[in-house]
């Protein structure tokens, strides 16, 4: 029994390094008065953010509006299921009749998904895609950044840049350009498996939708720093470093993202996320988390909260697909045929 009681108070300590962490995260993200501050600072951000909400707010979420509350009644109007004025002995007579509107207006229904709601929710996905990237890159201008010297900041924290001190500067020029555009390329396939892994949690019966939660509030979080850390130079593997060492601060600051769409239908929650995304990057790119993190990090005594490998499957599983691409191969034989 004495034995257990050290690893009890140790994690009692870990548990409530990770509650304040959270909490940090979670006020850090809703921190929305940023993003007035920074509009106000930048006309072609509040542009940008505005024909965001226009597209995605008035336009999307409008539509969806129109036919939940005016196209679907009318048309139940027009082609009722039942007739109330009906006895019970005629209604069998108009049974064929009943099932022939019912179906037509399903048919309707699907017209109005396959013919407007589709091709907007895909011209929608493209463009507000691009408009983040803009968003981001306005909103980073407009707290008066240009580059990593900013973010390089974290170094006066020793507890959070030691890690990142051993990595290697990207090289210039070319080398540099591809490296980059590896790591990209990486980064996208990586966040993809990832995503497949959050769809998949949500069926495991009883913690299934928790730990959906929670991915999600990790993959939100990632998706809103991300803009931030590619234009402030970070390397993928720093990245994942710092991300994985605070986990608790980002599963808190992706939470916001989460709750405002976890109970909605699909279309819904993408067109809610779609108008609040934009708003939590600029938050993220308003947040100085290496100085929220370390200013709690100041408070701990006795051992940290360790780093969570919240990338570990995926990043293998990532791996062993790429290692079945035979590319070595491939230039050995061409290498034999020019011997």
């Amino acid at each position: 029994m004495e034995d257990i009681k050290p690893l009890i108070k140790i994690t009692r300590t870990k548990l409530k390094q990770a509650s304040l962490l959270w909490a940090e995260g979670f006020r850090e993200a809703c921190c929305l008065h940023r993003v007035i501050f920074l509009c106000l600072r930048s006309k072609k951000l509040l542009i940008r953010t505005g024909q965001c909400f226009l597209l995605n707010g008035f336009l999307f979420l409008g539509s969806l509006f129109v036919l939940n509350s005016v196209v679907i009644p009318i048309l139940q109007w027009i082609l009722p299921d039942h007739y109330s004025q009906i006895s019970c002995e005629k209604m069998s007579e108009f049974h064929g009749v009943l099932k022939f509107y019912s179906f037509l207006r399903g048919l309707l229904i699907q017209l109005f998904y396959v013919f407007w709601f589709y091709p907007l929710y895909i011209f929608s996905f493209i463009l507000s895609n691009l408009w983040y990237n803009d968003i981001a890159k306005h909103g980073f201008v407009a707290m008066g950044r240009s580059g990593p010297s900013v973010v390089e900041s974290s170094k006066q924290n020793d507890a959070l840049t030691s890690d990142s001190k051993v990595q290697a500067r990207r090289p210039a020029g070319l080398g540099g350009i591809m490296i980059g555009i590896g790591e990209q390329v990486y980064s996208v396939l990586l966040l993809s498996f990832f995503f497949l892994e959050v769809y998949a949690t949500g069926f495991i019966p009883y913690v299934g939708k928790a730990l959906n939660f929670v991915l999600l509030s990790w993959m939100y979080a990632y998706y809103c720093f991300e803009y931030k850390w590619n234009f402030s130079e970070w390397g993928l593997e720093k990245r994942m470093d710092f991300f994985e060492t605070n986990w608790a601060f980002f599963a808190g600051f992706g939470s916001p993202c989460v709750l405002a769409i976890f109970f909605s239908s699909p279309l819904v929650s993408y067109g809610v996320m779609a108008i609040l995304f934009p708003l939590f990057v600029l938050t993220a790119t308003g947040t100085e988390a290496e100085q929220a993190i370390s200013t709690q990090r100041r408070r701990w005594s006795g051992a940290e909260l360790g780093k969570l490998p919240v990338f570990y499957a995926v990043d293998t599983l990532l791996k062993r697909v790429l290692s079945l691409i035979p590319l070595e191969s491939r230039e050995q034989e061409q290498d034999n045929k020019t011997l």
